[in-house]
């Protein structure tokens, strides 16, 4: 019940509360229709003062358009006809400027050339039968051909000649990689205030003047800039050439170059050296008196010295002119458009070009010619251009990228007409060295032969050309074609086989020289002496090393064939041991010189004692006593001779002289010592000093004058 009762009172509550809540909420919607009604009254209100805003606005804004449209159309006629008058006073105030030049300043010349286009082009556009189009144009081109003039000037005199101490520095620096100088010796040919007003200029005409004219200018300036350029370098290295000393180059000593004013700094590369006789090499020491010192023609040309100077100062000429090329394309970079940088570089660098080129060619022709003679010298004047050519080709390719096939061409013809003149040479080299019929001119004392010494100082100086070499020895094999490898065992081996193919020849040679020999002896003598030369001039250079690549036997080939000789040699004395030997008795032959060779003074004197117990008598049957006396005197007469005709041999080489002196000792002294002790003891005759005229001492004095004119 009580339930019942506070739900009903809860219900009273919320009747109450929503009756109050709907009157709150009808008051509210009362007051907001008042404030839509305010509202409504003060936008009508506003509408109408719009209204009459806009009637009394519209007519002042047309007239203020109108008169603003009028001041634009003024301002603009104002504009136009100042631009007018300005091409008008133009023409006449900028005249006297156009045609003094730019040479009171070249940015404001520029802007008056602006100007009087402007006028030309306005005159053209607007007036094309005007006086003043005329006046104008003539004006314009008269200030074109001022800038153009001024265009050559500016090349003429900031494009002097480059000083060649400065072109030698830049290449010995940079053969050397002197890192810290490169950058100081590069070939500044002009100022930067001069290229940029060069740069300058050849835009404005390009752009402006329709006209490509300057670019003929640019390339005929300099090309006779580079090549005026060359010609001094060429006549500075021929006028600061020193004559050369001895058989070395007249600016290289041991890779160094003499430090002259005149030549460059630092050190002259290997690839600009000229071939030159090696310093302390085996083929050229002659000071050791190891070649008979006999001019042979067709080995050792009396013009080799100047040939080095010429050479030298060629590949000098050549990387010079190389480094000016890079030069000029590096000056152009920025004045010559780049469609036709290409064209206008070819222009630049072809009569230099061709100048340097025809002196190669000359060089070639002259080693062509000579080949011709038979003179095989020749080459040596070859190898150094070939060499270096070769190695700057790379260098010299990219620096001609682009340029004409004609242009190109150029250095790779020279190398292949080296190369075949080189390959032509190397064949007349084997041809001479293998059938040499000069016969005459042998040396009357056995020495080394001319021959040998040439042929081995031309085979040393292949060591410094393996790779020309081998080039050269495949464009003969290939009849012309080279083609180049970088396979550096490949030519070793193939300039191996070719210096041993060479030595092969000069040993059937030096054979058939020695048959000419009417002492078969003195022949033995000059095969020892040349065979000895050979091996000793291979093993003191790198062409024993050369050589081992084909021919591993070589040095014990060369031992066998100079002991082969000595053996010849040691039958000379056949005759005189003969009688001291005694054939067919005690103690004799050849086992009696062996077994006395190693006797000692004990044992010597036991033979003493026991040949004086045998001999003690005196012997008394005359024919006995004559045989005796024949052998002291066969054996005297005998070892005179063979000491008369051997002091006159030549064996140059100490060492060698001194080993076969002490060979003749051993062969001889003892023998005869014991020979001589066991005559002694018999009484054969009442003089024994006229027949035992030498000792053992004696006989061994006058084997160390063997050999030896002077003694």
């Amino acid at each position: 019940m009580e339930d019942t009762v506070q739900k009903i009172q809860a219900i009273d509550e919320k009747l109450v509360k929503g009756a109050e809540d709907l009157a709150f909420i009808q008051d509210s919607l009362s007051k907001s229709s008042q404030m839509t009604s305010n509202m409504v009254t003060i936008l009508t209100s506003f509408e109408e003062r719009l209204g009459m805003l806009e009637q009394n606005i519209l007519p002042v804004h047309r007239e203020t358009v109108s008169l603003q449209k009028l001041q634009e159309n003024l301002s603009i006629t104002l504009n136009v006809f100042d631009e007018v008058l300005s091409h008008h006073d133009a023409v006449r105030d900028l005249e006297q400027a156009v045609k003094a030049g730019a040479g009171n300043g070249l940015e404001q010349y520029l802007s008056h050339m602006q100007q009087i286009e402007d006028a030309k082009n306005f005159f053209e556009e607007h007036n094309p039968s005007s006086p003043e189009l005329a006046k104008a144009t003539s004006l314009f081109n008269t200030g074109k051909d001022s800038l153009q003039n001024e265009f050559r000037v500016l090349l003429s005199r900031h494009g002097q000649t480059v000083p060649p101490t400065t072109v030698l520095d830049l290449i010995a620096a940079e053969e050397e990689d002197f890192a810290s100088d490169s950058v100081s010796l590069s070939l500044s040919q002009m100022p930067e205030s001069a290229m940029e007003d060069l740069t300058e200029i050849a835009r404005w005409l390009r752009d402006h003047s329709k006209t490509l004219d300057f670019i003929d200018i640019y390339h005929a300036t300099r090309s006779i800039i580079l090549k005026k350029s060359v010609e001094t370098l060429k006549d500075h290295l021929r006028k600061s050439t020193i004559p050369s000393m001895g058989n070395f180059s007249p600016m290289v000593t041991a890779g160094k170059v003499h430090k002259m004013k005149d030549t460059p700094k630092g050190r002259t590369s290997s690839n600009l050296r000229p071939v030159v006789a090696r310093k302390g090499s085996s083929a050229s020491q002659t000071s050791k008196g190891e070649t008979s010192g006999r001019k042979f023609q067709s080995l050792a040309p009396d013009s080799h010295v100047d040939l080095d100077s010429e050479i030298e100062n060629y590949l000098y000429c050549v990387s010079g002119l190389l480094k000016l090329m890079q030069s000029e394309a590096q000056i152009m970079t920025g004045i010559i458009p780049g469609e036709h940088q290409r064209r206008t570089f070819d222009k630049i660098i072809e009569k230099a070009m061709e100048m340097i080129f025809q002196d190669g060619e000359a060089i070639s022709s002259a080693a062509k010619r000579a080949v011709l003679k038979h003179d095989y010298t020749a080459i040596l004047t070859v190898f150094p251009v070939a060499k270096h050519l070769s190695q700057i080709r790379p260098e010299f390719e990219e620096t001609l990228q682009g340029t004409t096939p004609t242009t190109r061409s150029k250095l790779p013809s020279l190398i292949a007409s080296l190369e075949t003149t080189g390959a032509k040479a190397l064949e007349e080299f084997f041809d001479v060295v293998k059938n040499d019929p000069d016969k005459s001119n042998m040396p009357k004392d056995g020495t080394v032969h001319e021959l040998t010494s040439n042929a081995l100082t031309f085979l040393e100086h292949l060591l410094d050309y393996i790779d020309t070499t081998a080039a050269m020895l495949t464009a003969h094999r290939d009849q012309g074609y080279s083609p180049k490898t970088t396979d550096v065992d490949a030519n070793k081996r193939q300039v191996s086989i070719y210096v041993a193919k060479v030595l092969g020849a000069l040993s059937l040679n030096l054979d058939q020289k020695a048959k000419t020999y009417s002492d078969q002896y003195l022949g033995a003598i000059f095969l020892l002496n040349n065979y000895h030369y050979i091996l000793k001039s291979l093993e003191r250079s790198e062409l024993m090393k050369l050589v081992l690549v084909s021919t591993p036997d070589i040095e014990s080939h060369y031992a066998d064939v100079i002991r082969d000789q000595k053996k010849e040699y040691s039958k000379s004395w056949n005759k005189v041991l003969s009688h001291i030997l005694e054939v067919n008795k005690p103690m004799s032959s050849q086992r009696m010189a062996q077994e006395a060779a190693k006797l000692k003074d004990k044992e010597r004197q036991q033979i003493k004692d026991k040949f004086k117990e045998q001999f003690t008598y005196k012997v008394k049957d005359k024919k006995e006593r004559q045989m005796i006396k024949d052998i002291f005197k066969g054996f005297n007469q005998d070892f005179e001779e063979l000491y008369k005709t051997q002091k006159s041999y030549a064996i140059p080489h100490a060492e060698l002289r001194t080993a076969l002196r002490e060979e003749n000792k051993k062969l001889i002294v003892q023998p005869y010592q014991v020979f001589r002790d066991k005559y002694m003891l018999i009484n054969f005759t009442k003089n024994p000093g006229k027949y035992m005229k030498l000792t053992k001492e004696e006989v061994a004095a006058s084997i160390d004058k063997f050999f030896d004119i002077t003694a």
